[in-house]
């Protein structure tokens, strides 16, 4: 269940899993309108978590249109959406977006997915789900799963029990009303040997999205479990990127993703804190380095990276340890958070899991993190696919001129000068 990260104590290079950890540094995965132009919740039917049949109200007011077996279903325009964007005006500050994303999506009994999702909906804030597709798989069908360069079946992170199967199909279909995106972490997780996704083909990608999208998109067939409402999207039109895991396999990834649609990828390690560009015509928004308090080095903006530093990858380091830790992740978000809001406005990228790791400190240094970021002027927390909606619609000319901004760069004689001049 490991990922890497491509940050090192000397700088932001790429590092294979053996250099990252020998480094100290790895990534982890198993699992009313308002300033920020984000209307108001919308009363979804059925208690708020659950669209109704055919021919019921859905939270848009549209008849649901269950989509082949019924798993998911079309119910109209997705509630909580942001206003539609607009280019920024010359010599207009670029807002400051900040995404905060979970891989694996699964809720295990640990309460983190309702946790988080009431979270943002206090803070009026958007996330990315990147959802694991055998975590919707029951393990007694778990060979209907062939990966690629993999015995069937087999899986580097657990199959959820049926009981965590409905409790995560309940928060993913919630987390769709309330505004979120609903992404891909594909499904196995194969990180270590000839199986590893960073060996795979793009054919190979090929399958295991194919895979990922049809246990999500026919759960219903695969469990059996025909009284449980739909998840409500269309999950060939929600799907629009991912995360690979452990950070692995892009450079074959990428054509694959093109060729399906897709409009970014979330899969780079050690980026900078710079404006995003392209790689074969798709968004490329990697992991970031932030500043890590009290040393020179800089640590990857994702919970499992404060964790490799703080108790060498055990989760269950020294207890007494705790509470330094954790602040010490809370300030590195919040470092890297800043050092963007007062500089360049880069987007700032942070990914998490669904985990209590050295006893949940993690997230409670999201949570706070989050709460010290939300609420500023210009601050957008938003989902990777509406921050890709808004660069969509940006002046090339514009982004060119972001882009020329280093980590920690102010614009040359003010926001209003700078961007008047692009």
């Amino acid at each position: 269940m490991r990922e890497i990260s491509g940050i090192t104590r000397r700088g932001l290079l790429g590092a294979g899993v053996g250099a990252a950890a020998a480094m100290g540094l790895a990534a982890c995965s198993t699992s009313d309108q308002d300033k920020t132009g984000r209307p108001g919740p919308e009363k979804p039917g059925r208690g708020g978590d659950a669209t109704g049949g055919p021919g019921t109200a859905t939270p848009t007011g549209r008849p649901v249109r269950l989509i082949g077996d019924g798993s998911t279903a079309d119910t109209g325009k997705q509630p909580r959406q942001p206003d539609a964007p607009v280019p920024l005006e010359p010599g207009q500050t670029p807002p400051q977006f900040v995404v905060f994303s979970w891989d694996g999506a699964g809720e295990v009994g640990n309460g983190l997915f309702p946790r988080f999702l009431e979270l943002a909906r206090n803070h009026d804030a958007a996330m990315t789900f990147f959802l694991s597709g055998i975590y919707l798989l029951p393990e007694s069908k778990k060979n209907l799963y062939r990966p690629p360069n993999n015995r069937v079946g087999a899986s580097d992170i657990g199959y959820l029990s049926d009981d965590h199967i409905k409790d995560t199909l309940k928060y993913v279909r919630q987390a769709w009303l309330d505004g979120h995106e609903i992404g891909t972490h594909f499904n196995g997780h194969f990180c270590g040997g000839s199986g590893s996704v960073g060996n795979w083909t793009p054919a190979q990608w090929q399958s295991e999205i194919d895979q990922a999208v049809k246990f999500v998109t026919e759960w219903k067939t695969n469990s059996g479990w025909t009284e449980i409402d739909p998840l409500p999207f269309d999950y060939s039109k929600e799907l629009v990127g991912g995360r690979t895991p452990c950070l692995l396999g892009q450079d074959n990834l990428l054509p694959t993703a093109k060729r399906l649609g897709w409009r970014y990828d979330a899969s780079s390690p050690g980026g900078l804190q710079t404006w995003p560009v392209k790689r074969q015509g798709i968004w490329d928004l990697p992991l970031q380095g932030v500043p890590f308090p009290g040393h020179s080095f800089e640590v990857l903006s994702m919970d499992y990276n404060m964790l490799a530093n703080q108790s060498k990858n055990t989760t269950k380091g020294m207890p007494s340890r705790y509470p330094g830790w954790r602040k010490q992740a809370t300030e590195a978000y919040l470092a890297g958070f800043t050092r963007a809001y007062e500089t360049n406005r880069a987007p700032f990228f942070v990914g998490n899991h669904f985990e209590q790791w050295n006893g949940g400190i993690y997230m409670d240094a999201v949570e706070e993190s989050l709460k010290g970021m939300a609420g500023k002027k210009d601050v957008r927390l938003v989902s990777f696919r509406q921050f890709v909606d808004w660069l969509d619609v940006q002046d090339p000319k514009i982004l060119t001129k972001l882009r020329g901004l280093g980590v920690g760069q102010k614009p040359a004689g003010g926001w209003n000068a700078f961007l008047k001049a692009a």
